[in-house]
């Protein structure tokens, strides 16, 4: 057993990772690096980056679909073996790039479960590491569900690494992970079927684009089961036989696979936070308005770990991280911004939200102007049948508070709704920009104007 001391001992190397180790090599400081899996984190190896890739295929393919008989002919098909090797081309070579570029800035690299001896006493391996600060950026993991046979459920990461898919695929959960996995999924030919134990999925974006997201779902052939609540898995040869309940109803689904997607919680398990007197709750480590341990100052925390009004997103993420740099080298000065949490669900089409819910702007009488833009040319000339909008907006000063999209042009008006957010822009002052034509951005003073 070995001890040395570090300026910093980072654990994970993720988004929310990567400012505070660059920014302190950078001045100089002597830093360990210790992640327990490959290096480069949740985002770029097993989550959006990989994730985007498969289903960018599926938009193809949905293109493809809406425009046969407009100039369009012969059916495409998702070669999955094929996608995934290209989805590998971007993964691959992530984690000896990152190592080496750790290396090549003077860091220390562990790999291995890390976890606290004492208040500033990391033990990795054999070894023990002082640190005079610590990092914790471990992110999220998959939420435990207490089912009999869990054993048998494969993982978000997992399916993003099948060599083939299965005849038939069960996902239990109704949140971003399964809705965007099943849209891919059945693009690829799959019989998908989601099973989730409420009335309503993905219950942080609009209901009534939730509902229309649904109507798409089963129009492409996914069956999802609401008030679907699974008891157990068990596995017979090669297949699986999933029990539960639906609508109260004993019910059960056979499928080659079944994948979770009921949600993630902080990753936690296993650093002995007790011994580190590092307070934390359901929610993730309790840090203070910047970032730092309220119960041991030597810590700071960032990403999905923690319990910030932050989303469990990679910019947000990323700018707890920059936050946690400029703290570390300065102070506490700095304090992320959470005034602005665009959120996306890459289904085909996309649902996205930004700022205010239209629960709460009825509740707090803002007015909420809502578009069916399927009959807009922007959607008409791809034959696109679902396209909604919702806009919360302040009447009396102008300002947009909100903006809730269904389409295939979500990820461009959710952003230019986020930037109208940020910096309170007025619906006169966008009415005035003169924006390229025709975009999808050309339309927004179509959904700014009644």
């Amino acid at each position: 057993m070995t001890q040395e001391t570090y300026d910093l001992i980072a654990i994970g190397t993720g988004s929310a990772a990567s400012s505070v180790i660059t920014r302190c090599a950078e001045a100089g400081w002597k830093i360990a690096v210790i992640d327990e899996r490959e290096f480069g984190g949740t985002c770029a190896l097993r989550g959006c980056d990989p994730k985007k890739v498969l289903a960018g295929a599926a938009e193809l393919m949905d293109w493809n679909e809406r425009m046969q008989g407009k100039g369009i002919q012969g059916q495409a098909r998702i070669d999955w073996s094929e996608l995934m090797a290209f989805k590998r081309t971007f993964t691959e070579s992530i984690p000896r790039a990152s190592e080496d570029k750790f290396k090549q800035a003077g860091m220390d690299t562990f790999h291995g479960k890390a976890s606290f001896v004492d208040e500033d006493h990391i033990q990795v391996g054999e070894e023990v590491l002082h640190g005079k600060h610590i990092l914790i950026a471990t992110g999220a993991r998959p939420a435990p569900l207490q089912i009999e046979g869990s054993e048998h459920l494969l993982y978000s990461d997992d399916f993003l690494d099948l060599e083939q898919l299965p005849d038939r695929l069960v996902l239990v959960g109704g949140g971003y992970i399964a809705f965007e996995f099943a849209h891919i999924a059945a693009r690829a030919g799959t019989e998908v079927h989601i099973l989730h134990r409420s009335e309503q999925p993905l219950k942080s974006f609009d209901a009534e684009l939730v509902e229309a997201l649904l109507q798409k779902s089963k129009e492409i052939g996914i069956h999802v089961h609401l008030n679907a609540e699974v008891k157990s898995i068990r596995q017979e040869g090669n297949a699986y036989v999933v029990h539960g309940t639906r609508n109260g109803a004993d019910h059960q689904w056979q499928c080659g696979l079944v994948v979770h997607g009921a949600g993630r919680v902080p990753n936690v398990d296993g650093l002995e936070l007790e011994r580190a007197n590092v307070s934390y709750s359901k929610k993730g480590i309790t840090v203070n308005e910047y970032l730092q341990s309220e119960s041991n100052p030597r810590v700071y925390a960032a990403g999905d770990v923690t319990d910030t009004k932050g989303l469990p997103l990679t910019p947000l993420a990323g700018q707890e991280s920059r936050a946690v740099s400029f703290n570390l080298l300065e102070g506490n000065q700095h304090k992320p911004n959470y005034k602005v949490m665009p959120s996306i669900v890459f289904t085909v089409p996309a649902l996205g939200s930004v700022g205010m819910s239209t629960e709460q702007a009825e509740k707090e009488g803002y007015e909420v102007q809502v578009n069916d833009m399927s009959k807009w040319y922007t959607y008409k000339r791809t034959h696109e049948k679902v396209a909604m909008a919702k806009v919360v907006i302040d009447k009396s000063t102008g300002r947009i508070l909100g903006a809730h999209v269904l389409g295939s042009k979500t990820e461009e008006l959710i952003n230019l709704f986020a930037m109208a957010i940020q910096f309170n822009l007025t619906t006169d002052q966008l009415n005035t920009m003169n924006f390229a034509y025709p975009t999808a951005a050309s339309d927004l003073g179509s959904l700014l104007q009644k």
